[in-house]
């Protein structure tokens, strides 16, 4: 309380002391890589209601229930997501043919904001130091179609250290004393502390110290927190510029929130989020233009295989012919150039094709995910009140027209949610047993 007092006036710090005793906000931001806002809010049975911070960012009901068993969440179409934790990525306004590394990237909800400003075009790198957070940040990344990005688990100072100048914007969204969470999460306000607060700038400042070196000249860097904590927000941008002279500020240029700084900006609960902090840097300079792709397909027999696969699927090879064998696995990298991978814990370039097996190759869920219902071969096109969609989703068999044969993809409501193996009207189903629903 002795901190917000620093930050708010009497009658703001009495407004904030009332807000803890209302609901906490709650949102949703649509998936725009798989559908519409227009068709999520013919298709939701909710209201959604437009939150400042995301063009297409939503607030929802408070009593909202199961929002990870809705058939709309396993196809991707929205991300469940704190109304306020959309700035920070608006902040950062990525466009289409950028690369883009988000440093802190679990469990992903920042992540697939950028891919979806992205459009499929350029590269998103999501990292994510710990690695049981960065395989959930992946699946993430799956689970809204994204085909163009870079999953891994290492430390930001070695890889930004491997990735110089490699990337046109950065997001560092750092872990942070969470003050922002207090509202919602009873674990936060416990776990609090100056001691805590203290230690997480001193983190902050030696990720973004090492962010800066993946950055291009100039690049854009992006700093947030879900803190309000001045020692991890104002203090750690002014000891940033004060070391690096290559560095200057730059107007967040948003209307939501309250200005810090001068150039960045603060959300408080009575700003309709949470709570978030984010300020933008530009690296001085110019961008240089960039080198080729160093990329030299070879059509390995697995290659040859996939290939003939791909067409069997899916039409007009939609997501490039830059295919990588790791293992049993085989990858569609993107189309972006990227740099030598080894030694910096890639879980996943690039997009799932297919698993190895003997004498074939298997397709994998990613790849059906990120597909569009246009570029499909043939497909089971079911409605949210179909009963097959329901079981599907729990991982059984279903009735399909027996005129499909083979690998066949799943829609709902147009939007790809899976595949099966159809065989004799009948859909065997392929649907992640991780993520099928059990009721």
């Amino acid at each position: 309380m002795r901190q917000m007092r620093g930050l708010l006036t009497d009658e703001e710090l009495q407004r904030y002391v009332a807000a803890f005793h209302d609901d906490f906000y709650r949102g949703i931001r649509i998936n725009t890589l798989k559908c519409s806002a227009e068709k999520a809010k013919e298709l939701l049975p909710f209201e959604l209601s437009p939150a400042p911070f995301c063009e297409n960012g939503f607030y929802i009901p408070f009593e909202t229930k199961g929002l990870g068993l809705h058939p709309l969440h396993h196809a991707g179409a929205f991300y469940a997501q704190e109304p306020s934790a959309m700035s920070a990525v608006t902040v950062l306004s990525a466009e289409p043919g950028d690369r883009v590394l988000d440093l802190c990237a679990a469990p992903g909800g920042k992540s697939t904001q950028i891919a979806a400003q992205l459009g499929g075009k350029g590269l998103l790198w999501s990292n994510e130091i710990i690695k049981s957070r960065a395989n959930i940040l992946l699946s993430n990344i799956e689970r809204m179609g994204i085909a163009n990005a870079v999953v891994s688990s290492c430390r930001p100072d070695r890889l930004c250290e491997a990735l110089s100048g490699y990337f046109d914007k950065v997001l560092v969204d750092a872990p942070c004393s969470g003050e922002g969470m207090f509202r919602r999460d009873d674990a936060a306000v416990s776990e609090w502390s100056a001691e805590h607060s203290h230690a997480c700038a001193e983190r902050q400042l030696a990720i973004l110290n090492s962010a800066a070196e993946a950055l291009c000249e100039g690049g854009t860097l992006v700093y947030s927190t879900c803190t309000f904590s001045r020692e991890e927000n104002e203090g750690v941008i002014e000891r940033f510029l004060d070391s690096h002279k290559d560095f200057e500020p730059e107007d967040c240029g948003v209307s939501f929130g309250r200005r810090a700084l001068g150039f960045a900006v603060r959300i408080l609960p009575e700003d309709g989020g949470e709570g978030h902090f984010a300020a933008k840097l530009r690296k001085k300079g110019e961008r240089l233009p960039r080198s080729g792709s160093g990329f030299h397909a070879v059509r390995t027999p697995e290659v040859k295989e996939a290939e003939r696969l791909y067409d069997e699927l899916l039409v007009g090879r939609p997501f490039g012919e830059r295919f990588e064998s790791a293992g049993d696995k085989l990858l569609l990298l993107p189309e972006e150039d990227i740099p030598a991978l080894h030694g910096l814990g890639i879980l996943r370039a690039g997009l799932l094709f297919g698993e190895i097996k003997k004498n074939r190759i298997e397709p994998c869920h990613a790849l059906f995910m990120a597909a569009k219902p246009e570029q499909l071969k043939q497909c089971v096109a079911l409605k949210l009140s179909d009963e097959r969609l329901g079981r599907f989703l729990r991982g059984e068999e279903i009735e399909a027209d027996s005129s499909l044969r083979g690998f066949t993809a799943v829609l709902t409501e147009g939007i790809t949610t899976g595949f099966g193996k159809a065989v004799n009207g009948t859909l065997k189903n392929r649907y992640p047993k991780g993520l099928r629903n059990c009721v």
